[in-house]
């Protein structure tokens, strides 16, 4: 009699932890269904080449951007073995939460100062819920500070300012490759000639294709629909390469955009993309990554 009881109480302790065991299993699966599945490093870098990728910075790290580019002038006698003419742009970006970034920066060929802020509206689904593609805006300003060319300009302080918006909307297609749109509206401060638009309408468009687990090859180009009339101007175009080492982020790129804040590289980009001086640049970026929070932590 004892032996039954015995055998009765282990088959439904067996019986109880299995339907206990098949509750929390339900549980589990309830709340994994509830959590968002989101699409990570769709583009790696906060730029694809030249232009402003989807990616927003996480809260507390701060970007160290050093930008260069190297050309020769058309000029009978060139470098050897250096550039004629080199453009540097340093700036700061920091992530204020993970879907806010600002950024500050200057740059000595054109003698931008610019700003701006980064938000991620919405992002990329990777469980087959909610949005298909991540969207970020971009509100960015620059302030001319060289002399203006010509004396029939009004040398004051809201027409050496201009303002570029832009809707970044990027897709990870696959594990390996992502593309980008960006819809863009520039108001530019300084007229060069009456018969100029102060104000432009543009689309980027904007590729990676991972290589391996970092590098990639990436590529971007900007159409503006209405050009500047007083000089011939071209789309900036550029292919290039992305390496990530450690909190070392390094691109690598050929260009005809000598200039690198958007309203100025998107409506004033001089030169056609092919191999004649100067119209053929190379690109080099380095970004230095530091993890503020990370530090917090440790002290």
């Amino acid at each position: 009699m004892k032996a039954k009881i015995k055998v009765l109480c282990l088959v439904w302790f067996c019986s109880l932890t299995a339907a206990i065991g098949q509750d929390l299993l339900g549980i589990l699966d309830k709340e994994y269904e509830d959590t968002p599945q989101y699409t990570q490093a769709t583009f790696k870098f906060t730029r694809i080449a030249f232009g402003h990728s989807i990616e927003t910075r996480k809260k507390g790290i701060l970007d160290v951007f050093v930008a260069n580019r190297f050309w020769n002038t058309p000029a009978d006698r060139t470098q050897s073995f250096a550039a004629d003419r080199l453009s540097s742009r340093i700036a700061l970006e920091y992530g204020i939460s993970d879907r806010l970034s600002v950024g500050f920066g200057g740059t000595t060929y054109d003698g931008l100062f610019d700003a701006y802020l980064k938000y991620k509206l919405i992002k990329q689904r990777s469980d087959g819920e909610g949005s298909p593609v991540s969207v970020t805006f971009f509100q960015g300003s620059s302030y001319f500070s060289e002399g203006l060319v010509s004396p029939s300009i009004q040398d004051d302080f809201s027409n050496r300012l201009s303002f570029t918006s832009q809707l970044l909307i990027g897709k990870k297609i696959s594990s390996n490759f992502s593309l980008q749109i960006a819809p863009t509206f520039i108001h530019r401060g300084l007229e060069y000639s009456p018969e100029d638009p102060q104000s432009h309408f543009a689309i980027g468009f904007g590729g990676r294709y991972k290589l391996g687990n970092h590098v990639s090859v990436v590529s971007e180009y900007y159409y503006t629909a209405n050009p500047i009339e007083s000089f011939d101007t071209y789309g900036p175009f550029a292919l290039g390469v992305n390496w990530e080492i450690g909190d070392v982020m390094l691109q690598f790129m050929l260009t005809n955009a000598v200039r690198m804040v958007e309203d100025s590289f998107i409506t004033q980009t001089r030169n056609n993309f092919n191999f004649r001086n100067p119209n053929l640049n190379f690109g080099f970026n380095m970004t230095y990554i530091l993890h503020f929070k990370r530090h917090l932590k440790k002290k």
